[in-house]
């Protein structure tokens, strides 16, 4: 896991994990060393407990193995791997601690702390829930058993299990930011790749469109050139402000700011048909007061639909429908474009593909397929309320 997922804004200790960087080691360094504060009872005993040589000698080299061991193990992560080596040195450390306790007194008693903060920042949460408490009844069996000890029993109590759940909480918080931060990088790769199919989407609509009405009065021009140069002068001065707008339609697309509406998508369907001698029978008004995303997406159905008509279908006539009905679930308004060509072969192209998203976006449904031998027929059903 990256190393900046696991330290705060602040900069603060990163529990239960192997610091890598220098900063990350000072910083966990010194906060470390806050809590060897407790330690000072056991080196005042050491040294004005009375007692003997050998036995100062031995304490003092269990003292500096337990801080050692509980370095150790606080900076380090519990990796699977390791699992089975951390609850060893817990065990190791829960040892030392009730063995120096017993040897030299009552004072000793404060590592059995340790015992329990290092088991809650090291172990995995399942298991350190359950490892803090029983260093917590480790402790007080010890401290019953050292003389004087169930005086420094109620002083060490909550500082056991207060220290030991809060590295748990510590490791359970980083663990959800960690969690959080991974969603939210997921949801926003998910949103770019969603702004990625519009755009495929967007300029598939687009340039289909546009590049296969150019593509028809190219033909014209080229068929008109030889005895009708007139004629073919249109079709290419035509042909040239087709491009002009494709190339705004494309830049506005890559922008963000296109959004196409029906009486404009009537007229270029129009304008493609009868270039195609496809005879055109259109609406002369699209119904008004359509909530802005019910337009658009009926534009978009109807210029695939116009595209594949011309493209697909070598038809002869073109009808389109717009109306508003009212249905048992509500009003609903309905685009339908049918031809007499044989366009089926384009039912299931990337066209209608992306039509069928754009209406699913607003509670609309998409019907597409053949009519009879020769006909083929599209329906764009949008309900305006859920729309609004």
């Amino acid at each position: 896991m990256n190393d900046s997922l696991m330290e705060g804004s602040g900069g603060g200790p990163r529990v239960g994990v192997r610091p890598e960087t220098r900063r990350h080691k000072i910083v966990k360094s010194m906060w470390i060393s806050l809590w060897l504060f407790y330690l000072s009872a056991p080196v005042i005993d050491l040294v004005r407990g009375g007692h003997s040589l050998e036995a100062r000698l031995l304490g003092g080299l269990g003292l500096a193995a337990f801080v050692s061991w509980y370095l150790v193990l606080v900076f380090r992560t519990a990796r699977e791997s390791e699992l089975r080596w951390l609850l060893i040195s817990v065990g190791a450390l829960s040892a030392q601690a009730t063995v120096l306790s017993l040897s030299l007194g009552r004072e000793w008693l404060v590592l059995f702390v340790y015992v329990s903060i290092s088991s809650g920042a090291a172990l995995p949460g399942g298991i350190s829930r359950w490892t803090v408490p029983a260093a917590t009844a480790l402790l007080t069996a010890t401290a019953l058993a050292v003389p004087g000890g169930d005086a420094y029993l109620a002083g060490l109590l909550i500082p056991a299990v207060m220290g030991g759940y809060a590295m748990v909480g510590i490791r359970a918080m980083i663990r959800t930011t960690i969690e959080l931060r991974e969603a939210r990088a997921t949801v926003a790769q998910l949103a770019a790749n969603e702004e990625r199919l519009r755009m495929a989407r967007d300029l598939h609509d687009l340039l289909g469109h546009s590049l296969s009405l150019i593509t028809l009065k190219s033909e014209l021009a080229g068929r008109m050139l030889p005895d009708r140069p007139e004629l073919a002068a249109q079709q290419v001065a035509d042909i040239e402000q087709v491009s002009r707008q494709a190339l705004v339609d494309v830049r506005e697309a890559v922008s963000g700011y296109r959004r196409p509406t029906l009486p404009g998508e009537l007229a270029g369907a129009r304008t493609a048909l009868t270039a195609a001698g496809v005879l055109a029978d259109l609406p002369p008004e699209p119904p008004e007061d359509l909530p802005q995303e019910v337009e658009s997406a009926l534009a978009w159905s109807l210029r695939e639909a116009v595209t594949n008509a011309v493209r697909h279908s070598g038809a002869k006539r073109c009808t389109v429908t717009l109306a508003i009905r009212q249905t048992l679930a509500g009003k609903v308004v309905e685009l339908t474009v049918f031809d007499d060509g044989a366009g089926g072969a384009a039912a299931h192209g990337n066209g209608l593909t992306g039509l069928t998203e754009r209406l699913q976006a607003v509670g609309g449904t998409l019907e597409a397929g053949p009519v009879g031998r020769t006909g083929f027929r599209l329906l764009a059903r949008v309900p305006l309320g859920s729309a609004s």
